[in-house]
């Protein structure tokens, strides 16, 4: 077993180039399990990604928050994703911002409406109808998970025209984004974390 030394590189200060390679590394060494698994689209598979074994870590959020931040179109006016996966990672995002002197709240949209209070859906701060707001996603599959988010956004008024992912396991979900007329990034795909961990991780 080979060992890549990318992480111990500053994630603070790192230029966006090297940051993406620390965090690929992250991806691949604390996220990526190979093995036999059902996912929560129903499909098997050989391997699994969970994001919040690095979306939940000091580094791993703040290069998730550097990166997602400098993809997001200027007009974005809030990021906002589903529970569970996107709650660290749209935090990240806001709170980069706010460093970066471009603040931008995050939402998080809850898989069932709050059973007391105002029974929302939508957890964050009030937005105005239209607001531009860019859906984020940990992996996607075949991208109906996301799709609640958006859904949900725009039965409240607001605007979504983009899903920003950190791996898309191209499963499908990049062409139902497509035929539902969404555009859709990804930092990486399945490919670049399986290529990263057959060169430094076996």
């Amino acid at each position: 077993m080979t060992t890549n030394f990318t992480t111990n590189l500053p994630v603070a200060t790192s230029d966006l180039s090297s940051l993406r390679e620390i965090l690929l590394d992250l991806l691949v060494s604390k996220a990526y399990k190979e093995g036999e698994f059902v996912l929560s689209s129903g499909q098997q598979s050989s391997y699994y990604i969970n994001g919040k074994k690095v979306t939940l870590t000091a580094e791993g959020a703040l290069a998730v928050g550097r990166l997602l931040l400098s993809m997001l179109p200027e007009d974005t006016q809030a990021v906002a994703g589903l529970t569970l996966g996107a709650d660290p990672i749209v935090s990240a995002v806001s709170v980069v911002s706010a460093y970066e002197n471009r603040p931008i709240p995050a939402l998080i949209i809850r898989k069932e409406a709050k059973g007391h209070g105002t029974k929302a859906y939508i957890e964050g701060p009030d937005l105005a109808p239209e607001s531009k707001v860019v859906v984020l996603e940990d992996v996607v599959t075949t991208g109906k998970s996301a799709m609640q988010a958006v859904e949900r956004l725009r039965d409240a008024g607001l605007k979504v025209d983009l899903i920003i992912a950190l791996v898309d396991r191209e499963q499908g979900g990049a062409e139902f984004y497509q035929s539902v007329g969404l555009q859709f990034q990804t930092l990486f795909s399945i490919r670049d974390l399986q290529q990263r961990y057959r060169k430094s991780w076996v």
